[in-house]
């Protein structure tokens, strides 16, 4: 117990040290957590024997963060991505693999031993990558979306891969045997002692119990823990769903995170998914920088010390070959310069799940141990080297520019029934109470940095512009409900509204104005709500000022509100004589119509408190306020004399 503790207070001090320092230094918490590990294992040799025993239970960091990222992504939203999961997951998984396979037999290894390392190398860290795109808020970026797509097909290939490894012992081998790993494997054990057929049914009938008990199970004993009401109670149901997963696969011979994964995704369209989020996401952080940590002391120095050019040129070709397999790929599928710099820099690595299956290939006498030994080493190395080219790629970002002028487009890939078209100081009010209130958005906006800014506060967003027919169609505008125009620019504003009221006569428009004649303008371009976005808040402030000139709060309330209802009605007024292309001052009818209704407005301002304050309170849907009731207008007729439906167009003005 007080080696446990002692053992305990030295891995959180090193880690609350080192890691703090590394983020401060622009090199990513992932590096701290290795270069804590480092201090602790090979620099300060403070980590023993429990060091194997603190591995396995790191594990269940990677282990968790598959669990949350299937609560990311609902069933219909994997099918979606099938086409990147096949093509480049199974493009760069099969070429790392040929590669190393052939050089594997040119350097007179055996066919069995070349294929076990292609596999076992053909992998990459999710938990580095998943971890820093997360912090760098890259996730979201069309490379993010394509790194991610290679590291969960990685993750599903490991199945196959376990599957394969006894068919390439040249030895016979029991892999429950006193090599200390035959607790990890005593369920591929029970597994080898059944029949083939038998194997593969009870493999099977584990998948389909995740599955079901993610559809069908897990929700109704939510329900029931959750009415307890203790917080307590909640935490240790999320931690039994992830352990106890982890542990049918692991009995049957399967990937543990990928048993976790598949649990995710059945609960993703839960009502608990929140919650579910919220209680282990302390535990995923945590046991993933032990994870880390366990890396950095694992590595053995000694040996490195002993060989250190073939173990570094190892390292480094294999950094080479996977970067070279990757920017092929990206290159081919014709990804921007940015993101093919992301996608070829972040999976260059080896990873983590190489651990497993190098201790796996050595137990059944397929890799030689001292081989497996050095290779265990140069997977930590590439991992240790992981965040380095992280770095790289931000010093090849700043090269090809922040601005965004060169970057294609993000590709959506999640279409909502409501479609927000730019993020400014207006849109992202907007937003945040909308997805606050429980709805869902598809925001667009063509500033790059703006959309990374609002990825770094955790909201999601596509960057592109919005005025470009293709792109209102991949965020999904045939479909849409309602579309919020919340451009910067009052042109680009009236060119979206009106394409897409041409191509959705039926969609709800609600669009900003920067001033009336960009009012009349989205007016007569189709939009159905139309808003200033100096207007309430002068209202506002104009309220202010009536208050402290001596007016009560009740009289200035009642004054903006009858301001408010009548310049909305004036407002109307004044579009039918406004005239596109003709300037204001020289439309005569325009000026003395507005002249008019601002005398209108004047008197009844003027009347409300002529007899006391006493008087009864206006009602804002008084139509007897109102010198210029709304009513409903119909559209003017578009080019070409075809009509469209009327609307009651809102029009609300400064």
């Amino acid at each position: 117990m007080e080696n446990f503790l002692l053992i305990s207070t030295i891995f959180l001090l090193t880690m609350v040290i080192a890691v703090p320092l590394s983020a401060r230094l622009g090199l990513g918490s992932v590096l701290g957590y290795l270069i804590a590990g480092i201090l602790i294992g090979p620099v300060l040799g403070l980590a023993g024997s429990e060091l194997t025993e603190l591995q396995h239970f790191a594990e269940f960091g990677v282990v968790m963060m598959l669990f949350l990222i299937g609560l990311e992504l609902e069933p219909r939203n994997l099918w979606n991505m099938r086409r990147k999961l096949m093509g480049l997951g199974g493009a760069q998984v099969a070429g790392t693999m040929g590669l190393i396979f052939g050089i594997g037999l040119l350097a007179g290894q055996t066919w069995q031993v070349s294929l076990a390392l292609g596999m076992i190398l053909s992998l990459s860290s999710t938990a580095i990558v998943l971890q820093t795109l997360s912090e760098k808020s890259l996730m979201q970026t069309a490379g993010g979306r394509s790194t991610f797509a290679v590291l969960l097909t990685q993750d599903i290939a490991v199945i196959p891969m376990l599957a394969l490894m006894p068919l390439l012992a040249t030895h016979t081998s029991t892999p429950a045997g006193g090599d200390g790993h035959g607790e990890e494997f005593i369920g591929e054990a029970i597994m080898a002692s059944l029949p083939g057929w038998a194997a593969a049914i009870v493999t099977l009938a584990a998948v389909a119990a995740v599955i079901l008990l993610g559809q069908y199970l897990i929700r109704p004993i939510f329900r029931y823990v959750h009415a307890a009401r203790l917080r307590e109670m909640d935490t240790a149901l999320a931690l039994l769903i992830v352990v106890g997963i982890a542990s049918l696969m692991t009995f049957v011979g399967l990937s543990p995170a990928l048993g976790t994964f598949l649990a995710g995704v059945m609960l993703a369209g839960s009502e608990f998914r929140h919650e579910l989020e919220s209680q282990i996401e302390p535990f995923k952080g945590l046991l993933l920088g032990l994870f880390f940590i366990t890396v950095g002391a694992g590595m053995n120095f000694d040996m490195l010390a002993a060989n250190p050019v073939p173990i570094l040129s190892v390292t480094a070709g294999l950094i080479a070959i996977k970067a070279g397999v990757l920017f092929t790929i990206a290159r081919a599928t014709g990804m921007a310069d940015r993101d093919r710099s992301l996608f070829t820099l972040a999976l260059a690595q080896a990873g983590e799940f190489g651990f497993v299956l190098i201790s796996y290939a050595a137990s059944l006498v397929i890799l030689p141990r001292a081989m497996a030994e050095g290779f265990l080493l140069v997977i930590a190395l590439s991992m240790l080297a992981s965040p380095l080219l992280f770095i790289a790629y931000d010093q090849v970002a700043k090269r090809v520019g922040d601005g965004g002028e060169h970057q294609d487009a993000d590709d959506i890939d999640d279409n909502q029934p409501i479609i927000i078209a730019g993020v400014g100081r207006f849109g992202q009010v907007i937003n945040r109470l909308v997805t606050m209130s429980g709805f869902q958005t598809t925001v667009l906006d063509h500033d790059l940095k703006l959309i990374q800014l609002m990825r770094r506060f955790g909201f999601k967003g596509y960057f592109g512009d919005p005025t470009r027919p293709e792109i209102l169609a991949a965020a999904g505008l045939d479909k849409a409900q309602i579309l919020v125009a919340a451009l910067d620019d009052p042109a680009s504003n009236i060119k979206l509204v009106r394409y897409a009221r041409e191509k959705r006569p039926d969609l709800r428009i609600i669009a900003r104005a920067r001033d009336r004649v960009v009012v009349y303008q989205l007016y007569e371009a189709g939009a159905d709500h139309i808003v200033r976005e100096l207007f309430d808040s002068s209202l506002r402030a104009a309220r202010y000022v009536l208050e402290n000139a001596g007016l009560s709060e009740y009289e200035a309330s009642e004054l903006e509100k009858i301001f408010y209802r009548l310049d909305r009605a004036n407002l109307r007024e004044l579009a039918e004589v406004w005239r596109p292309g003709l300037p204001m001052e020289q439309n005569a009818d325009y000026i003395q119509r507005s002249q008019d209704l601002n005398k209108v407005l004047e008197n009844a301002l003027m009347e409300r408190f002529a007899h006391g304050p006493s008087a009864a309170p206006i009602n804002p849907d008084d139509d007897s306020v109102d010198q210029a009731p709304e009513h409903e207008l119909q559209m003017p007729p578009r080019p070409g004399g075809r009509k469209v439906r009327p609307v009651t167009t809102e029009l609300h003005g400064d």
